[in-house]
């Protein structure tokens, strides 16, 4: 009944984007944080195996992880609220809302290639298997970059 009300439906539809960007963005945090048990376990791994000469490199993307998850959780909201006092046009707006949608894909790949680690081939090397993680890493850090510059005006 309210949304009949002139003006008001905007006002909703606006609430309701406030809500899901702050939804997204703590989907996206979440998922890392449960996808770097598999990061402790192939260290663990590597540590009963005797390979400790690339803890320091899984240590490194461990850390990469955490600040990817902290961007996200403290990253420039995706919205304009009625009262704020930098408002971010509806154009631009629509075009977070594209992007995010991109960016739930790619954390996505990165958190599923985090899980593999424990399931990877015998044959693969930590080095081959750090350069591939840090190239998802690259990707998603990259994409998330682009968001900030969409939201500052910059894209």
């Amino acid at each position: 009944m309210l949304r009949r009300i002139p003006g008001f439906k905007g006002y909703l539809d606006k609430e309701n984007r406030r809500e899901a960007d702050a939804l997204q963005r703590e989907y996206l945090a979440d998922r890392l944080q449960r996808a770097k048990r598999g990061l402790d376990t192939h260290t663990r791994t590597l540590v009963d195996a005797g390979q400790i000469d690339a803890l320091p490199q899984f240590d490194r993307l461990r850390g990469r992880t955490d600040k990817l998850i902290g961007r996200i959780r403290g990253a420039m909201a995706g919205y304009s609220g009625v009262f704020d006092l930098v408002r971010i046009d509806e154009a631009v707006l629509d075009q977070v809302y594209e992007h995010d949608l991109l960016m739930v894909e790619r954390i996505e790949g990165l958190a599923k290639a985090i899980e593999d680690l424990p399931n990877m081939p015998a044959g693969a090397t930590a080095a081959e298997t750090v350069n591939a993680l840090s190239s998802e890493f690259d990707a998603a850090e990259n994409a998330w970059n682009k968001r900030e510059d969409i939201l500052k005006g910059i894209e």
